[in-house]
Formats: C-alpha cells, sequence, structure tokens
C-alpha cells in the first residue's frame, strides 16, 4: 500500500528526518511511537507533501507520489488528520462532513456516507446540527476523523488522536481505531502511548522514532522482546 524509502526532511538547515523507511500493507494499522519532538509528526507531513522530503521516496500502491502537492495526494486516497483538529468552527457538524466529501466529486450519496460514519461516531448524529465551535474536545477530535474517512481514503493518517483528551473520551477514541481497524481501513498512526497502542490489534506493527531515526520497528512481540531499548527510546517504563 505505501511505501517510504529513506526519505530526509529539513526544516530550513534544521535535518529532522534521517532516512525514515517504513511500509504499510493493505487493512495494516501501523503505530509510528516516539517521545515529543522526535520526527513523527513531520514523517506524516513529509508523506503528505506538506513538509516536503529532500531525499528519498514515497509510493502509494506502486505510484511515486513524493513530489506531488498537498491536494493531488489527497486526491490519491491518503487522509490526513493532524494533531491540532482542525475543526471549521463557524460551519455545522454536517457541514464539516460535507467538506470532506468534495474530494469525492459530485456522485457521493450523502446519506449513506452520513449512516457510514454514524457506526463510527454515533455522537455526531446527535450534533449534526450544532456548530463545530461548540464541540468538545472529544467531539472535535471525532469530527475531524470523520472528515477525513468520507473521503474514501485508501489510507488515513492519524496524528495524535488522544491528546488533551480526558480518559472516557480517550476510550471511546480508541474503540473508534480498533473498529475502523476491524473494517479493514488502513492507518497509519502517531501516538505516545505505547501500551494502549499495541492493543489496537493482535497484528500491529509499530516503529520506534528517536531523534529523526527509525531505531525499533517490529510486531507486538518484536517489541517486547526488546523491552530495555524500547524503554531507552521511549523514556518510559513498559
Amino acid at each position: 500500500m505505501l511505501k517510504v524509502e529513506n526519505i530526509n526532511t529539513f526544516y530550513g538547515t534544521s535535518h529532522i528526518l534521517h532516512n525514515v523507511s517504513l511500509e504499510i500493507e493493505d487493512g495494516e494499522i501501523v503505530v509510528l511511537l516516539g517521545r515529543n519532538g522526535v520526527g513523527k509528526s513531520t514523517t506524516l507531513k513529509s508523506i503528505m507533501g506538506i513538509a516536503p522530503c529532500k531525499s528519498g521516496k514515497v509510493t502509494l500502491k506502486g505510484e511515486e507520489i513524493t513530489r506531488l502537492t498537498p491536494d493531488k495526494i489527497a486526491r490519491k486516497g491518503i487522509s490526513f488528520i493532524p494533531e491540532d483538529r482542525r475543526v471549521i468552527p463557524n460551519l455545522t457538524v454536517f457541514e464539516n462532513l460535507k467538506l470532506g466529501m468534495l474530494i469525492r466529486g459530485k456522485n457521493v450519496n450523502v446519506n449513506e456516507t452520513l449512516e457510514m460514519v454514524f457506526q463510527y461516531f454515533p455522537k455526531l448524529k446527535e450534533r449534526l446540527n450544532q456548530m463545530g465551535e461548540s464541540l468538545s474536545g472529544g467531539e472535535q477530535q471525532m469530527l475531524t476523523t470523520a472528515r477525513g474517512l468520507v473521503a474514501n481514503p485508501q489510507l488515513m493518517m492519524i496524528d495524535e488522536p488522544t491528546e488533551g483528551l480526558a480518559p472516557i473520551i480517550v476510550e471511546e477514541i480508541w474503540g473508534m481505531l480498533k473498529k475502523l481497524h476491524e473494517n479493514k481501513v488502513t492507518i497509519l498512526l502517531v501516538e505516545q502511548n505505547y501500551e494502549m497502542s499495541l492493543q489496537l490489534s493482535k497484528n500491529l506493527r509499530a516503529y520506534i522514532l528517536e531523534k529523526g531515526h527509525i531505531r525499533l520497528s517490529g510486531t507486538r512481540e518484536e517489541l517486547h522482546a526488546k523491552q530495555e531499548e524500547v524503554e531507552r527510546y521511549l523514556g518510559v517504563k513498559v
């Protein structure tokens, strides 16, 4: 599905990503783990063309997308849900969702798409006519994720969806991610919570970033077998 090969990304003269490589198969959920400021969000932005890599290669289903603009990458089938919950505050929930559908053109079945959304986010059905700015932090996260989902993407990239949310809302978000994965939605997830991330799927794979380098990668079992290294790179006991 997605293959990232040896990408190097800079912000000005600062070298942020160093030869980062990763792969995601169709229907898989892959987690990118690491402390704050190690390059996790930059990796997603480089894939999306928001922070273009200076060298390396990104391919989606065999087609190179490395030098495409973000809008063209979105049209190729990647939805990016950033960490800052970019709900459009002066539009209703319904209008926010309609914006997400625009990328699919004129033939989208709005009612059918909404029913699909409500299977994952039943709260949004209750809030459909409310303004985006009136939603809680958790509801805004649900809306931005749903807006990415209605584009019918081949891949969803979700950046720290539980950041700053109350524990009860975090549980709801994790439940939603599990359900998306069970329905074969391909997901690249950025997270800091190691233990919770590894509970999303028994077949989950993860990459651990440290100072812009991929230091470790593997399945749950493979990472558990490298506990000391995981703890060193994440800075937490696991």
